[in-house]
């Protein structure tokens, strides 16, 4: 059976800061030295500024944060009276600017509470509902998974094995309607007494209007069962579709209203600033961050431990 449950380089038992700058280095690194000797300079003169722009631009936090934080930067130079660490306030200009994404999901008394997952083909979704369900598990919720997902039969098969690892009901179907799995789970969900449903859904691409058509649908039967659900809809991005993911966002957003995002694979690409990107351009709370395939590899996002492990 597929081993959902290996780690990748982080090492186990290794503290949360560590394995996050573990799993940056590629984005820190594709700043490299061009950043490092930018930041090592005296002064934030325009020889500076510009150095730190072409790394900000490589590292995809995108033209219009990347003019935020260099004028946030010389600003910060000018109220200094031209002196301080550059470094220094790169990194508080970089927390500041993705302080807005911070927000821990919390699971209201609604029971059950839903929460509806979606994202492009190949996000993680279902991996990263594997995830939450062992978070939510920790936090003392008891945990039902609807497999939405009733068009691919590997997908219905990996969250069959993460609710057999954290023990946890899987409701599914062979085949048919979306909307249908989410009625049986809600309605198996509030027979049982069960806390959090996890609502997985089939993968979509956002120009594919029938699709998105059809998790609209798939969220109308929710609130039907529901007028309050689901409680959370969360989006899932892999992070190396670097400045794409902009795009995901506002076309989920559109269709479902999003309330936060999940941002997975932080660890095997180097366009970690596209966090930036998002908190500029259309700022979402970012619910987890993803940094391995292990169990325990998914995170709330905190702007501060993000920044001190991505900036070199």
């Amino acid at each position: 059976m597929l081993d959902l449950f290996k780690r990748d380089n982080a090492t186990p038992g290794k503290p949360w800061g560590e394995r996050l700058k573990e799993g940056l280095a590629r984005s820190r690194d594709k700043w490299g030295g061009a950043l490092a000797s930018a930041l090592r300079r005296p002064a934030l003169d325009d020889e500076t500024l510009e150095a730190i722009e072409t790394a900000l631009l490589s590292a995809d936090v995108g033209v219009a944060a990347t003019e935020v934080l260099i004028d946030d930067l010389r600003a910060r130079w000018k109220r200094a009276g031209g002196r301080g660490e550059p470094k220094t306030m790169l990194k508080a200009a970089l927390v500041e600017l993705l302080a807005p994404l911070e927000g821990p999901m919390i699971v209201s008394a609604a029971r059950p509470f839903v929460i509806m997952i979606a994202g492009v083909n190949g996000a993680g979704k279902t991996t990263s509902i594997g995830k939450l369900a062992k978070i939510l598990q920790s936090q003392g919720h008891s945990v039902l998974l609807a497999a939405g997902d009733t068009f691919r039969a590997a997908a219905r098969e990996q969250l069959a094995v993460w609710g057999e690892r954290n023990g946890v009901a899987v409701i599914a179907q062979d085949s048919g309607d979306p909307a249908a799995v989410m009625f049986d789970a809600i309605g198996a969900a509030k027979a049982r007494g069960i806390d959090v449903v996890l609502a997985d859904t089939a993968g979509r691409l956002t120009t594919q209007a029938h699709l998105m058509e059809e998790i609209r649908k798939v969220q109308r039967v929710i609130r039907k069962i529901d007028a309050a659900a689901p409680h959370e809809t969360l989006l899932v991005l892999d992070a190396n579709t670097g400045q794409n993911a902009l795009g995901q966002v506002r076309s989920f957003d559109a269709a479902l209203g999003l309330t936060g995002l999940i941002l997975t694979k932080l660890d095997g690409t180097a366009k970690g600033g596209i966090v930036a990107a998002i908190a500029r351009e259309h700022p979402i709370p970012v619910r987890f961050i993803g940094i391995g395939e292990g169990v325990d590899d998914m995170k709330p996002f905190a702007a501060a431990d993000f920044v001190d492990a991505l900036v070199p």
